[in-house]
C-alpha cells in the first residue's frame, strides 16, 4: 500500500496522513480517505483554521462530524448560526447547506469525519 502506512491483518497505522494542498491558509492531514487509503466509505481529517478563514457555502452529499480540539468555529446551516467551543461536536446530515468558518482572532483545531469519505466531487459548493 503506502510507504506512510503500517499495515497488519489486525491494524493499520498511519505513520504520514495526506497534506491536501489549499490556498486559503487552512491546514488539511487526511489520516484515511479518499487520499489516503483509497477508503470511499469513511474519511478523518485533522484540521487546523487559521483565524479569518471560511469556505463558500456548500450542500455536502456526506454526513460530517466535527469535534473541536482548541479554538471556536463558526457554522452557518441553513440560515442558523452555530459556534462550537473546544470540547463541543456536531453532526451535520448530508445534503444540508452550511457554511464552514473561523471569524475568530485564534487558530481553530479540529477533527472531522465524513461518511461517506470527503471528495471534491460530493462537496457541491457554491460559487
Amino acid at each position: 500500500m503506502f510507504g506512510s502506512i503500517k499495515m497488519s491483518n489486525k491494524y493499520i497505522i498511519q505513520n504520514s496522513p495526506f497534506i491536501v494542498p489549499t490556498n486559503d491558509g487552512k491546514l488539511i492531514e487526511e489520516h484515511f480517505g479518499n487520499l489516503t487509503d483509497k477508503n470511499s466509505n469513511i474519511s478523518i481529517a485533522h484540521m487546523v483554521a487559521p483565524p479569518g478563514w471560511s469556505e463558500p457555502f456548500q450542500t455536502p452529499n456526506f454526513e460530517e462530524f466535527t469535534y473541536i480540539i482548541k479554538g471556536k468555529k463558526q457554522f452557518i446551516i441553513d440560515d442558523e448560526t452555530i459556534i462550537l467551543e473546544a470540547g463541543q461536536s456536531i453532526k451535520i446530515e448530508k445534503n444540508i447547506r452550511v457554511q464552514y468558518s473561523n471569524p475568530f482572532k485564534e487558530e481553530c483545531e479540529y477533527i472531522a469525519i465524513c461518511i461517506p469519505a470527503f471528495s471534491i466531487d460530493l462537496v457541491n459548493r457554491e460559487e
